[in-house]
């Protein structure tokens, strides 16, 4: 029998400080019924959180003056919970801060957090799949590459909103800088072939 929505998942903000130009903001589940759950949550949105803040600092050339780190909800819905993490790192002297992007998603339902994977049917060609529609979209939207795109991996950043899957690439990864970071929206209409009918996606698919 299949689970019904929950209430979306209360969530606050809490800071971290290290100084006047360090401030890493970052989401914090509450109240929820399944405790496990709601701890292991947390735990990864730290994980993830502190990965963008190691990996700022191991790339950074000279000594940072400004960290910034921020966090969207994309999707509270269906029991998916969807959040991307941003951190901004300005060094001394560089010509401009560096901003990295990643996400985290979560099935309630199953009580995991999402890889791009368990989202499809096995054997589905997923990647195949999804390369080819963001392929279309780069040449529909005239998007400047400065590198051949290759399509995407098995690890691939992605978040969830509502009826869609937005694929995301790095600055740098494929557009210049000026150009942000490159996101494709994919209904899961376009994908419904493929989506796993009990996963988030195909509650996203559902009329209701």
């Amino acid at each position: 029998m299949r689970q019904l929505p929950d209430f979306p998942v209360q969530i606050y903000t809490r800071k971290v400080s290290g100084g006047p130009n360090i401030n890493i903001y970052y989401p914090h589940v509450f109240q929820m019924q399944n405790k496990a759950l709601e701890k292991f949550i947390n735990q990864s949105i730290v994980q993830k959180t502190q990965s963008l803040i190691d990996k700022q600092i191991a790339g950074a050339p000279s000594v940072i003056v400004e960290m910034v780190g921020t966090y969207e909800i994309k999707n509270n819905q269906r029991n998916v919970l969807s959040f991307t993490f941003s951190n901004y790192t300005y060094p001394d002297n560089a010509a401009h801060g560096m901003t990295y992007l990643n996400a985290l998603t979560f099935d309630l339902n199953r009580g995991q957090k999402c890889t791009l994977n368990q989202l499809f049917e096995p054997e589905s060609n997923y990647l195949d799949k999804l390369s080819a529609l963001i392929k279309e979209q780069m040449e529909e939207r005239d998007i400047p590459l400065i590198n051949d795109f290759a399509g995407i991996q098995p690890d691939q950043p992605f978040y969830i909103a509502d009826k869609t899957i937005v694929i995301f690439f790095q600055l740098y990864e494929y557009t210049p800088y000026a150009y942000g970071f490159p996101m494709f929206p994919i209904s899961v209409y376009e994908l419904q072939d493929i989506i796993k009918e009990d996963g988030p996606l195909g509650r996203m698919a559902e009329n209701r």
